[in-house]
């Protein structure tokens, strides 16, 4: 208890000065609860906006994939320079360390592999993602597959519901299979339908006319990495996504697929949170590479 020898009156009230009402800074966050608006300020940096995840949850249904065979040698060396980490929950268990501090991104769907049918998935238990720390859970939406779209989308409806109540953000990924176009039409519809069922954030593919998908989409949108390019393609492709809208990126193949995984990574950040060119983000892969 306080001395109430020692209690003395307020005098500080700032009359006259208004109170800040800031607009919260993450797309369409303003209305969640405290405790996602913290998670998504752990995701998003706050001076620029955006976030660079750092994607390793391929496994989940491809088994030890090129660049992921040991994610002890691989990946934990790449983790201090992601904002975000994405993996599976074994992964987080296993790999990665309690200590590192960094938001996870916690993969939230299982059921098939590809050597079978895709996305027919059930759901993680939100608990679970309590119990592990989770800044967000993600899950995927298999838009236009007649045998699992209304499955997937019924994932992310429930989940909205049970995560929200916990304050955890929920991330819907789109599926792009082999009948479905690539196009700014697909990404739009299958983004748009990820925020008008909860989804507090979207991670799509970047495509031809992306400003479109992103002005139509009321959340942030980060786009996959997708299969591995060069250097300079893969950081040109950041750079148009972030010029088009995207608030981010989440890169897995082209960054622990690169011949220098560490500088990929770095010069990708810069691209993303500093506005640099792609040519001088791969003047600064070159330079890191050659230290």
């Amino acid at each position: 208890m306080p001395d109430l020898d020692d209690l003395r009156e307020g005098s500080r009230y700032g009359v006259g000065i208004p109170v800040k009402n800031e607009a919260f800074y993450v797309k369409g966050a303003s209305n969640l609860s405290w405790g996602a608006k913290d998670r998504m300020t752990r995701i998003f940096n706050r001076k620029s906006g955006r976030s660079v995840m750092l994607a390793f949850d391929h496994g989940f249904i491809m088994g030890p994939t090129s660049g992921l065979e040991r994610i002890d040698l691989t990946v934990q060396p790449l983790m201090p320079y992601a904002d975000c980490l994405m993996c599976s929950r074994g992964i987080l268990q296993t790999s990665v360390p309690a200590d590192i501090n960094k938001p996870i991104c916690l993969r939230s769907d299982a059921g098939t592999t590809i050597l079978t049918n895709l996305n027919d998935n059930v759901v993680m238990d939100v608990e679970a993602a309590v119990n592990m720390n989770a800044s967000a859970m993600a899950i995927m939406l298999s838009i236009g597959d007649k045998e699992n779209e209304a499955k997937t989308v019924a994932n992310l409806f429930h989940l909205a519901d049970v995560a929200g109540k916990f304050g955890i953000p929920v991330m819907g990924i789109t599926a792009v299979g082999k009948d479905m176009q690539r196009d700014a039409r697909y990404f739009g519809l299958a983004s748009r339908i990820c925020a008008e069922n909860g989804a507090n954030l979207v991670k799509t593919y970047y495509c031809e006319n992306f400003a479109n998908v992103v002005s139509a989409c009321p959340v942030p949108i980060v786009i996959a990495g997708g299969k591995k390019l060069s250097e300079l393609q893969a950081l040109d492709m950041c750079y148009k996504a972030i010029n088009d809208g995207a608030a981010g990126v989440d890169m897995g193949r082209n960054v622990f697929q690169s011949e220098n995984p560490v500088a990929m990574l770095k010069a990708v950040s810069a691209v993303v949170h500093d506005g640099i060119t792609p040519q001088q983000g791969f003047e600064m892969f070159n330079d890191l590479s050659n230290k």
